[in-house]
C-alpha cells in the first residue's frame, strides 16, 4: 500500500491550495481517507475523513468552512481543497487510509491517528502572513 501527497507548499495568507492523495495498492473504495497536520513540536491534528464508498465527510472545527474534501474514484485520488489559509495551517500534511466498518459514520472519535491503517510521507504546507 503507498499513499503519496502533493500539492503542498507556499502560499500567503488569505490564499489557497490544493493537496493530493495517490493512492496505490488498496482497493480504494474500502477506505476511508483522513487527512492529519503536524507541526514540529506539537501534537499531531486531525484535519478530515472522507468515506470513498459512501462520499460521507467529516471535518475538524478549525478547518470547517474553509477545506473541502474530496475523491476521485476512477483515479484512486483523494483532494484537500484549502481556502482561505492562515499562518495557523502551516504544517506537515499527512494522509492516511484506514478501513472502518461503519464508514457512514465519522466523528472525531474516527479521526485518531492511532486508528490509521496505513499513512504517507507528508506534503509541507506553508502559509506566510
Amino acid at each position: 500500500v503507498q499513499l503519496v501527497e502533493s500539492g503542498g507548499g507556499l502560499v500567503q495568507a488569505g490564499g489557497s491550495l490544493r493537496l493530493s492523495c495517490s493512492t496505490s495498492g488498496l482497493t480504494f473504495s474500502d477506505y476511508t481517507i483522513g487527512w492529519f497536520r503536524q507541526v514540529p513540536g506539537k501534537e499531531r491534528e486531525g484535519v478530515s475523513l472522507i468515506s470513498v464508498s459512501s462520499g460521507h465527510t467529516y471535518y475538524a472545527d478549525s478547518v470547517k468552512g474553509r477545506f473541502t474534501v474530496s475523491s476521485d474514484n476512477v483515479k484512486n485520488t483523494v483532494y484537500l481543497q484549502m481556502n482561505n489559509l492562515t499562518p495557523e495551517d502551516t504544517a506537515v500534511y499527512y494522509c492516511t487510509a484506514v478501513k472502518l466498518l461503519r464508514p457512514w459514520v465519522l466523528t472525531a472519535r474516527t479521526l485518531r491517528w492511532e486508528l490509521m491503517d496505513y499513512s504517507g510521507q507528508g506534503t509541507q504546507v506553508t502559509v506566510s502572513s
